[in-house]
């Protein structure tokens, strides 16, 4: 308690100094109330009532180790005992004298399950191992989306290939990697393909698309991918429009208008660049807290003073 004090006395808060010396801040404001006194968890001085004693424990590690109950565990030992009319201790005893003894090992007739790291797949250059995913574009309609497929290289961060689709399906996706590596022009057989677990991704037809092509398949989701920070700047990027409009999508996929969006979709950015983008209402708002007396604080997006011009 001295020690807390000294601390809270010098500054430091009350509950970093009792987190140091492994002290709960409610006990030492309970301590503080008692009375000045030293560290009052040593425990009771005496022994409890109802502790096994040494032939009890040994009981407990002979009947552990038995013929009998040997690929048991404590939990499964102490009701097949109850069946019989017979206690040694509960099932936290036998655990707690059987750590002590040595014996909380495996003991099911299985095999121990382990552990292995997934493979990993390192790319050393370009062609190497592709990244793709699928994200949602805003349409012109309110509640429909595009979607967009886009393929990036894991060592280059290049977009190898890209497309939009009105739908989540694995033809979609089977005929993109096929024209991606026809025009990347790489050696497929030397090529790994990672993605999530996602239906286009896992789907009969995509996966016999990769098996055709040499392509080696790789599922489950890393912990970093660059891709999906390409999405997050492309929903907040202040040159893309908020709504792919729908006309653009119907008229021609393959259309200039489409692919000058999903270029300034996916394009690489300087980081004082990606540093400025925020989002157009946002900016608008802290205009208008700022000085509320500008010319386009009571303007909202979609009017003639645009949002864009006023972050820039």
């Amino acid at each position: 308690m001295v020690i807390v004090a000294e601390a809270v006395g010098d500054g430091a808060r009350q509950r970093r100094a009792c987190e140091i010396v492994c002290l709960d801040v409610r006990t030492y404001q309970r301590w503080s109330v008692q009375g000045p006194g030293g560290d009052r968890r040593m425990g009771p001085k005496t022994e409890p009532a109802n502790k096994l004693n040494a032939l009890e424990r040994q009981r407990i590690i002979e009947v552990a180790t038995s013929m009998q109950f040997r690929d048991m565990s404590p939990k499964q030992i102490v009701p097949h005992l109850a069946d019989f009319g017979e206690y040694f201790g509960s099932e936290s005893s036998f655990y707690r004298v059987l750590r002590d003894f040595g014996a909380m090992a495996h003991r099911s007739p299985a095999r121990r399950p382990t552990a292995t790291a997934p493979r990993e797949h390192a790319a050393t250059g370009p062609g190497q191992v592709w990244s793709w995913d699928i994200t949602y574009l805003r349409s012109a309609v309110r509640g429909a989306f595009h979607y967009l497929y886009l393929i990036e290289d894991v060592w280059s961060r290049k977009i190898v290939g890209w497309a939009v689709h009105d739908e989540e399906d694995m033809e979609h996706a089977a005929a993109l990697i096929t024209a991606a590596t026809a025009s990347m022009r790489v050696d497929a057989r030397n090529l790994v393909l990672h993605s999530d677990n996602g239906g286009p991704m896992k789907g009969s037809t995509m996966l016999a698309t990769l098996q055709r092509l040499g392509i080696v398949a790789s599922f489950s989701r890393p912990k970093r991918e660059r891709r999906q920070s390409v999405f997050r700047i492309a929903v907040s990027d202040a040159q893309v429009p908020a709504r792919v409009p729908a006309e653009a999508i119907r008229f021609d996929r393959r259309s200039a208008c489409l692919g000058d969006l999903v270029r300034r979709l996916v394009q690489r950015r300087a980081p004082a660049q990606r540093d400025r983008l925020r989002h157009p209402g946002a900016a608008s708002r802290r205009r208008r807290r700022i000085d509320p007396r500008t010319p386009h604080s009571g303007l909202r997006e979609g009017t003639s003073a645009s949002p864009w011009a006023m972050e820039r």
